[in-house]
């Protein structure tokens, strides 16, 4: 049956607490798993108003977790974190809550620190082939031009 849900609410709620439990989730990627379930919009948005009340859904605390992990892991820069956080719905304000808590020093060095082991993997012809190479790659990563020149100018190629 198409219009039958997958589980029925009660089962959909412990369901949902305990996937929320294994992981920080944003508020959207909580919809989207009960729509996947074929729950009416009734019951997903009092489960969702349920789940935020009781602190399973925190933006704030999923915009910095998720922020500390893509920056530690996969290295991205500001950019392209705020801009997957947006695309998942978070709000402005939980998203300057999490650059906050950004440290610039450890910022700088890890974008020093990928640039330098990039600069290892690219052929260039000339030293502009390879700044503009390094330059196009911390953009990719999600990192500003005014950081990547920072980074480029300093000592970056020594060690």
């Amino acid at each position: 049956m198409a219009g039958m849900p997958k589980y029925p609410p009660f089962e959909a709620r412990a369901r949902i607490k305990a996937w929320c439990d294994r992981q920080e989730r944003a508020q959207s990627e909580v919809r989207q798993k009960l729509y996947t379930w074929q729950l009416d919009k009734e019951t997903i948005d009092s489960m969702v108003a349920e789940m935020i009340l009781a602190n399973y859904v925190n933006e704030e605390r999923f915009a910095t977790t998720f922020a500390r992990g893509k920056f530690r892991i996969r290295q991205w820069g500001w950019k392209r974190i705020e801009q997957e956080l947006k695309r998942k719905g978070i709000a402005a304000y939980a998203i300057a809550r999490a650059k906050a808590e950004n440290e610039p020093e450890d910022y700088q060095s890890t974008l020093t620190e990928l640039l330098r082991k990039k600069a290892g993997t690219i052929n260039a012809k000339n030293p502009y082939d390879l700044r503009a190479r390094l330059a196009r790659y911390g953009i990719s990563k999600g990192y500003s031009f005014e950081e990547i020149n920072t980074a480029l100018n300093g000592d970056w190629q020594e060690g």
